[in-house]
C-alpha cells in the first residue's frame, strides 16, 4: 500500500483524510504542502488523472489573498510557485488520484 496524502495541517478535509486512513490501519505518508509543496514531476503525474483546473482551490482564502480572480495566469506556474493554491487533500495510490475527501473512492483501493 503506497499512500500519499497532500495537504496542509489546518485543512479539515486533510485531517478527515487522515483520520479515515488511521482508523482502517492503512500506512500512508503525510505531505505537508505549507512545507514542501509539490514537484514538478508530481504535478505532471497528478495532471495525468485530474485535470490542472480542478486543482487550483477557486475558493480558498489564498486565491483570494493574492487577488487571482481578476488576473490572467498560468496555473501550472502558480500551483508550483505557491503550494497553498491546492485544493486539498489530494490522494495519490499509484497512478490513482483523488482532491478533496472521497471516502467512497478510497474503499475501492483497499
Amino acid at each position: 500500500m503506497n499512500i500519499q496524502i497532500f495537504g496542509t495541517k489546518k485543512c479539515r478535509d486533510t485531517q478527515k483524510a487522515e483520520r479515515y486512513f488511521k482508523e482502517r490501519r492503512l500506512p500512508y505518508h503525510f505531505r505537508d504542502l505549507s512545507e514542501y509543496g509539490i514537484s514538478k514531476g508530481e504535478l505532471e503525474n497528478i495532471k495525468t488523472v485530474v485535470p490542472i483546473e480542478e486543482l487550483l482551490d477557486r475558493n480558498g482564502k489564498q486565491f483570494a489573498k493574492r487577488n487571482l480572480a481578476y488576473m490572467v495566469f498560468d496555473i501550472e506556474e502558480e500551483l508550483l510557485n505557491d503550494p497553498l493554491l491546492f485544493k486539498t487533500p489530494i490522494v495519490r495510490h499509484g497512478r490513482q488520484v483523488t482532491v478533496g475527501y472521497k471516502p467512497e473512492i478510497w474503499k475501492t483501493w483497499v
